[in-house]
C-alpha cells in the first residue's frame, strides 16, 4: 500500500511535538525486565538477547504475555511486525486490560487476511465490563513488512490511540455524561490465537493451518507507567508529577488533530458511532 506525502509532513511535524517524551527506544530494555510470558510457552522465542521476542500460532496453541506491573495511567506502546502471507483468521493483540473488581481494557486488535487483502486493525474500549465501542482501520503500509509502533496515552483526560506518531482514535473521558472511563489499575498483554470465528469476513475466513506457524516479531520493552496495585490505583499516578498528565496531554495538538481527521477520513472502515442498526440511539460518548 502506497505511503502518502501528506502523511511523511504529519508525522515528521508531530514526531518533533512528542520525541522528548515519547523516546523509549533509547532505553532499549530487555523482556525480562518489564514483562513475563503468562501462556504458551513453548511457543515463544526470544532473539537478540531477549529485546525481540517471537509469537508463534499452529493448531495447537498460540502463545502470550504480560507486564509484571500494574499501571494506572502512563504512555504504552510496543514496536510489532504482524504475520505474513496467508493470516486469515489470525489475531494479534496488544492491549491493556483488568479483570480485578472490574472489566477495563483498551485493544489494539489486528486482524489477519487473505494475501493482497488489508489487515484491518480494530480498536476497542471496554469500561466497567461494557464494550462494543469497535472501530476499524484500514493501515497505509504493509505491517507484515517491517516493525511499526503501536502507542496508547493514557491519563485523566483522554485514551489516545497511535499508529507510529499518528493519532488513530481518541477517548474522552465523559464520566459527566455517565460514560465509563477506566480509573483503576491495568496491565499490558500481547497475544497471538486463533480468531477464526470472527476476524475475517466475519468469520466466514478460517485460520488456514498449512501455513502454520502463524509469527508475530515484537520489540521495545520498555513501559512509561504510573506502577499502581492492583485493586487500588495509586492516585499519584494523576498528577503532573509524570509528564503524560500535563495539560499540553488532555487533548490533541493542531497538527495531531490534522493527522487524525486525515487517516480517520482515509482508511476507517467501521466506526460503532455511525452504526444504526446496531445502535439506533447513539452512545452518549458519541454525541458532541
Amino acid at each position: 500500500m502506497a505511503f502518502h506525502p501528506w502523511l511523511i509532513v504529519i508525522i515528521t511535524l508531530v514526531s518533533f511535538k512528542t520525541f522528548f517524551l515519547f523516546n523509549n527506544a533509547l532505553r532499549n530494555a530487555g523482556f525480562d525486565e518489564n514483562y513475563a510470558v503468562n501462556w504458551g510457552n513453548q511457543h515463544v522465542l526470544f532473539l537478540n538477547q531477549g529485546r525481540e521476542v517471537q509469537l508463534s500460532l499452529d493448531s495447537s496453541s498460540g502463545a502470550g504475555f504480560q507486564s509484571k506491573e500494574y499501571f494506572a495511567s502512563g504512555y504504552f506502546q510496543m514496536r510489532i511486525k504482524l504475520p505474513d502471507k496467508d493470516s486469515a483468521g489470525v489475531v494479534t493483540a496488544f492491549y491493556l486490560y483488568t479483570d480485578v473488581n472490574t472489566h477495563d481494557e483498551l485493544d489494539f486488535e489486528f486482524l489477519g487476511n487473505r494475501p493482497g487483502k488489508p489487515i484491518a486493525l480494530q480498536t476497542n474500549v471496554f469500561t466497567n465490563g461494557v464494550g462494543g465501542r469497535e472501530q476499524k482501520t484500514n493501515l497505509w503500509f504493509d505491517p507484515t513488512a517491517d516493525f511499526h509502533y503501536y502507542k496508547l496515552l493514557w491519563n485523566q483526560q483522554q485514551i489516545v490511540f497511535f499508529v507510529d506518531d499518528i493519532p488513530i482514535r481518541v477517548f474522552k473521558n465523559n464520566i459527566n455524561k455517565g460514560v465509563g472511563y477506566p480509573t483503576g489499575t491495568m496491565r499490558v498483554m500481547v497475544s497471538l490465537w486463533d480468531g477464526s470465528n470472527w476476524a475475517t469476513d466475519g468469520g466466514r475466513s478460517k485460520a488456514n493451518y498449512s501455513n502454520a506457524p502463524f509469527q508475530a516479531h515484537f520489540q521495545d520493552f520498555n513501559i512509561d507507567g504510573c506502577p499502581s496495585t492492583p485493586t487500588s490505583p495509586n492516585k499519584e499516578c494523576y498528577s503532573t508529577k509524570y509528564s503524560w498528565n500535563e495539560k499540553e496531554y488532555w487533548q490533541l495538538n493542531s497538527n495531531q488533530l490534522k493527522a487524525y481527521e486525515n487517516v480517520r477520513k482515509k482508511y476507517m472502515t467501521y466506526d460503532y458511532c455511525a452504526d444504526r442498526k446496531r445502535y439506533p440511539t447513539p452512545p452518549p460518548e458519541c454525541i458532541g
